[in-house]
Order: C-alpha cells, then sequence, then structure tokens
C-alpha cells in the first residue's frame, strides 16, 4: 500500500526562458526544481512529492501545467496556495489547487493538449520580447503560412516530425486542431511587426514534434517549402527528420485537460 494518501492536482504558469525545462536536472534550473524548493519550504518537514504532467524543453513556458503533489497529512489548500504563491519567483505563479482521487494518472488520464506557438517576423522588435516569441527576420507570406497550418489537422505519419524518437514510440497522431493566426492585441514591444499565434492541439506530442510542426510552417512562409512539400512530409514512407526545430522561446502550453 502506498505511502501517499492525500492527492492535489496543482496547476500553474510559468515564463519558461531562464529555465532549463521542467525535468530536474543535476547543476542547472528547472521549473520541477523551483516547485519542489518552494514545497518544501511551504510544507515543513511533512513528506511530499511532485510529479508533472509532461517535460518541457528548456525556455518553453506555459499558461496551464499541472502537477499532482502527494502527502501523507492532508493541508490547507486555500493556505497552501496563497503560501506557494509567495514564496515562488515572479516567473511561477499558481493558480488552483484541487483534492484529487489516488487513483488519478496524471500522465495517461491527460486527455488533451493545446499548444501556442508565438513568433514575428520581418524586422527587429523590442528585446524583451526574446522572451516571449520567436524573432524571423525574413519577409514571411502570412496567407501561405495559413494554409501549412491547416494541413496538420487530422490523423496522419509524424515520422519526420520527431527527435531521436524511442523503438517504440507511435508515429500515428491525430491533430485535432491546427491553425495560425494573427493576433490583434495591442504591443507597443512588437514595433508594428506581426504577432503570429500557432495553435495546435491533441491527445500526445512527441519531442520537438510542435517545434518542429511551427518551423515547417515559417519554411513555407519563406519559400523554401510548398503546400504539397508539406502533404509529403506526413506519408508513412518518408523517415527523415525535418531540419527546422523552431526556437524554444515562442513555444507555450497553453491548455490541458483531463479524463
Amino acid at each position: 500500500m502506498s505511502k501517499w494518501t492525500i492527492h492535489y492536482l496543482v496547476r500553474i504558469q510559468f515564463l519558461g526562458f531562464r529555465y532549463s525545462g521542467w525535468q530536474k536536472q543535476p547543476g542547472v534550473k528547472t521549473i520541477h526544481g523551483m516547485v519542489d524548493n518552494t514545497i518544501r519550504y511551504v510544507v515543513g518537514d511533512q513528506e511530499y512529492k511532485t510529479l508533472g504532467c509532461s517535460r518541457t524543453d528548456a525556455k518553453v513556458s506555459a499558461e496551464d501545467y499541472a502537477f499532482e503533489l502527494f502527502l501523507t497529512e492532508d493541508i490547507d489548500p486555500d493556505n497552501f496556495l496563497i503560501a506557494f504563491n509567495q514564496n515562488l519567483p515572479g516567473d511561477i505563479r499558481a493558480f488552483s489547487i484541487d483534492r484529487i482521487d489516488s487513483s488519478f494518472n496524471i500522465i495517461q488520464d491527460a486527455k488533451v493538449k493545446e499548444y501556442h506557438y508565438h513568433f514575428t517576423f520581418g524586422g527587429k522588435p523590442h528585446p524583451f520580447m526574446a522572451s516571449e516569441m520567436a524573432i524571423f527576420p525574413d519577409t514571411l507570406d502570412v496567407n501561405l503560412m495559413m494554409e501549412a497550418a491547416q494541413l496538420f489537422t487530422g490523423a496522419h505519419n509524424f515520422r519526420r516530425y520527431v527527435n531521436k524518437p524511442s523503438a517504440d514510440i507511435q508515429f500515428e497522431r491525430e491533430i485535432l486542431h491546427s491553425e495560425l493566426i494573427l493576433s490583434k492585441e495591442p504591443n507597443t514591444r512588437l514595433e508594428e511587426l506581426p504577432h503570429c499565434v500557432f495553435k495546435v492541439s491533441g491527445n500526445g506530442f512527441m519531442r520537438y514534434q510542435v517545434r518542429l510542426m511551427a518551423g515547417t510552417i515559417v519554411a513555407v512562409g519563406r519559400g523554401e517549402w510548398t503546400l504539397d512539400d508539406v502533404k509529403a512530409s506526413l506519408l508513412p514512407d518518408k523517415e527523415e527528420s525535418l531540419p527546422w526545430v523552431a526556437p524554444a522561446s515562442g513555444l507555450r502550453l497553453y491548455r490541458i485537460s483531463f479524463e
């Protein structure tokens, strides 16, 4: 029988620019490491464990990330949330905590993940934007990029859209929604440059998959690839990985939903 008798689902937001991803790693600053150190301060001597819903690459951010908090004794969730936020750094924020059943599996019960990839192009915005989006100096064809983004919707073979796949990985993935939009939110730091957002959702994504999809869209916008090239890249007879991994700073986990 597990010693962990109390389970909470905690949802957080973070700006990932100065972190080496979620997963703990020796000698580098990670979101998981910062979360665990803060929880230790908040709960004192009580035993605890945390498990994240997924890994993230270095510099990737999240609007809605979730981790499970395992405890041996119960806590006041409202007081915990206040103390947790008071002691987290300014680029990490917890926004909810909910009691969950011990049968909940944060990895297997994740139903849909939605990612947004933010970028601008055609010039140099304010330097502060580098932490929030990718910046491409080229002139890009927005209409072509919008068409390219729509081609990912549906079930396809994403063998070319993964980095160093394991032997048992499943390349067939279903993309529930895929589109590229021009954001209308005012942002003076963009210096009147366009703000593009690639929105994609699905049941699960492989390592670098969304960044490779975003990079492919940009390649179409540059004229390096055609829409037919994108269609061909999703066929099962293609094996070599694509060369354009879009910069990590533009990627955000926007939403995750559970069964």
